[in-house]
């Protein structure tokens, strides 16, 4: 492992944990790791931490149980805020085409305005449609890419105290006082929620390290 990021508009990757043993295991393939504080709520607390200790314009915050990500996907949420230098996040959403989704609290919801700006996040159906059908909406899953923030956002103390409290366990469901722009993509998420993920999710990477 070279330690090189794939996405193209990122130049540096580190793996922040408060686990000795994803730190150790991080340290045998050579990648750059931190150990971080253990008393955060969320990744992006923990994001918010290294983000203070380094000089970067853009924070990337990428999952861990996203093992699958498309560096395509990475690059098109970053470009929203290269592009608008307003826009202090970005993150990704997905047209649900499996109506099972919509109703699936694994799979987080979004709707957003028609700027693109996120309004709510939910693990509920979005809309809520008492005793009828999701058929004649269009439901957008939020990707397991939460939002990607600028540094100047992360710095400014005291994050955890600006964004309040967690909404429906959903660390992008905090306040959307900053705004978050949300893009479109044809990238599936393909996050570790479950057991049954996992399984799948690790059948793919071997099948991906045979090619």
């Amino acid at each position: 492992m070279n330690g090189l990021p794939q996405a193209r508009y990122l130049t540096k990757l580190v793996i922040a944990t408060d686990d000795d043993r994803i730190y150790s295991a991080a340290r045998e393939f050579g990648g750059s790791v931190r150990m971080t504080r253990s008393d955060h709520m969320s990744g992006t607390d923990r994001a918010a931490e290294i983000a203070s200790a380094e000089q970067a314009e853009i924070v990337v915050n990428i999952q861990g149980d996203e093992p699958m990500i498309d560096p395509d996907a990475i690059d098109a949420a970053v470009l929203a805020m290269i592009e608008d230098e307003e826009v202090p996040m970005a993150t990704l959403k997905k047209l649900i085409e499996d109506p099972g989704e919509v109703a699936n609290p694994n799979v987080v919801k979004v709707v957003t305005d028609l700027a693109g700006n996120a309004i709510y996040f939910s693990r509920c159906p979005i809309p809520f449609v008492r005793g009828g059908t999701h058929a004649h909406y269009k439901t957008y899953r939020s990707l397991h890419l939460p939002a990607r923030f600028s540094a100047t956002l992360f710095r400014s103390p005291p994050w955890s105290a600006r964004t309040g409290g967690m909404s429906g366990t959903v660390a992008g469901a905090r306040k959307t006082d900053f705004g978050i722009r949300v893009v479109e993509t044809d990238y599936d998420s393909l996050g570790v929620d479950t057991p049954e993920d996992l399984e799948r999710v690790s059948t793919l990477f071997e099948a991906s390290l045979l090619r």
